[in-house]
């Protein structure tokens, strides 16, 4: 038998539209490979809610791989020298993945291309991150031209069938147990409604999108309602790449109705990625350079401190903010239009820096993406390349009002099931039960001093 190949999975984890396995295959014995590597990205290493996640795609992907009579090898440790090492141990000829555009990531396929063969490929994006510019060559920077060019360039090729056998080498190497590595909550298990909410892995994205199908002609009248879910809820499946967002795009695409609104979200995702190619240190620094002499509140203090743990806990005295942070915790997941919701509120209304709300929805998102998640807080903050002005400050009323959020308020503070659609949103002193919290901040007071700070910045 011919000397195996391995093939590397990280945010990939899938067998369908995947050319590292497809190549990988095609060459001969096949040694897939997961290394968990918590020392690659120093303070990015998964938070819990994607640890919960990883668990169980990891768990999914090794039963696909050994319906094919193959299975998942799991290693720990730094993949600089992991992954060497077990190309010497059963001495591999090359190393199969899919590209991966994070810093740490980017920095591990240098390192590594120096010492063994890495054939890298492209697929979880719809083009490859930094292959979209100007008529200069230039990367774009602002995403709506961004978008006009990626969209001359789809369709993007139909997906690549998974491939219908995978030779097993000779001999496996030794694979650590995945109930080892500690990545399911115990003491106490938060992750009992996440278990109900998703089914981690390809053949769940799959369903995921199979329900979406029927819905995606009503994307742009549904997907800012949090009470009626007109989000695909496919986002956790894309970042740890259970599904290719070229899949859903020739899935969906001649849907009819407003889908052309959910492909250009799909092309968001292409545009944070390419801005962290472009920014590294997106996620942690202001790209507006101005924005580093704003005066946000101490963090400091033992208030501020309180009042960012009230945020967390969906105590904040604003239903629909509440309601957000409570889902979040509850399922690892929140409502798109009350993300920048909670989010503006955490920036605007209690003026605490948006990269602790940007920590806090890394370590709680099973969806948690570093392009993603940097660029959307980013965007709210009115700190970024391309993002919403700072002077516009999202009113938590009158967004709830809009958007029609009473029965997503009942279903996640349900303290507040029994007042009527017209009161939920706002509830009257009269009316607002003892165990619901006054607000934190008026919406008038926290808007002037949030203006009064940008002010100050600004002279």
């Amino acid at each position: 038998m011919s000397d195996p190949v391995i093939v590397w999975f990280r945010r990939d984890l899938r067998l369908s539209d995947q050319a590292a396995v497809v190549a990988a295959a095609s060459e001969g014995p096949v040694i897939p490979v997961y290394i968990l590597d918590d020392e690659s990205p120093g303070d990015r290493k998964m938070g819990g809610a994607s640890r919960w996640w990883l668990h169980h795609s990891l768990k999914s992907l090794d039963a696909t791989l050994r319906e094919k009579e193959s299975r998942l090898i799991l290693r720990r440790g730094k993949v600089t020298d992991v992954l060497p090492d077990l190309v010497e141990e059963v001495g591999a000829k090359r190393v199969y993945a899919l590209q991966h555009y994070e810093p740490w990531w980017a920095e591990a396929e240098d390192a590594l291309s120096g010492g063994l063969d890495l054939c890298l490929h492209d697929g979880n994006y719809l083009a490859p991150p930094g292959s979209v510019t100007t008529g200069s060559g230039n990367p774009y920077k602002i995403f709506t031209p961004f978008w006009r060019a990626l969209k001359e360039r789809m369709p993007p090729s139909e997906p690549m069938r998974r491939p219908q056998k995978i030779d097993a080498p000779s001999f496996w190497p030794d694979s650590e147990k995945l109930d080892d590595w500690g990545l399911l909550p115990t003491s106490p298990n938060w992750a009992t409604q996440m278990e109900e909410e998703w089914e981690p892995g390809e053949e769940g994205a799959r369903k995921r999108l199979a329900t979406f199908e029927d819905e995606a002609s009503r994307y742009e009248g549904q997907r800012n309602c949090p009470s009626v879910e007109g989000t695909s809820m496919l986002s956790p499946h894309l970042h740890f790449g259970e599904i290719s967002p070229a899949t859903i795009y020739n899935r969906v695409k001649n849907a009819g109705g407003s889908v052309a609104t959910f492909l250009k979200e799909l092309g968001w995702r292409d545009y944070a990625q390419n801005v962290i190619l472009q920014f590294p240190d997106y996620p942690e620094k202001n790209a507006r350079d101005r924005f580093n002499a704003f005066q946000w509140r101490d963090f400091r203090s033992s208030t501020v401190r309180d009042e960012f743990d009230a945020w967390t806990k969906g105590r904040t005295g604003y239903p629909i903010v509440d309601a957000g942070m409570r889902q979040l915790w509850a399922i690892g997941w929140m409502h798109n239009r009350v993300r920048m919701i909670a989010a503006s509120f955490l920036i605007k209304h209690l003026l605490i820096d948006w990269r602790e709300g940007e920590q806090w929805f890394w370590d709680t998102l099973v969806d948690a993406d570093y392009g993603s998640n940097g660029t959307n807080w980013q965007w709210v903050a009115g700190t970024g390349i391309d993002s919403n002005m700072f002077v516009r400050v999202m009113a938590p009323l009158s967004q709830s009002e809009k958007f029609d959020s009473a029965a997503y308020i009942r279903e996640w503070v349900p303290e507040l099931a029994d007042l009527s659609d017209d009161d939920i949103p706002d509830p009257p002193e009269d009316k607002r039960p003892d165990e619901y919290p006054a607000k934190l901040v008026e919406h008038r007071e926290g808007r002037e001093r949030a203006l009064e700070a940008y002010r100050a910045m600004k002279d």
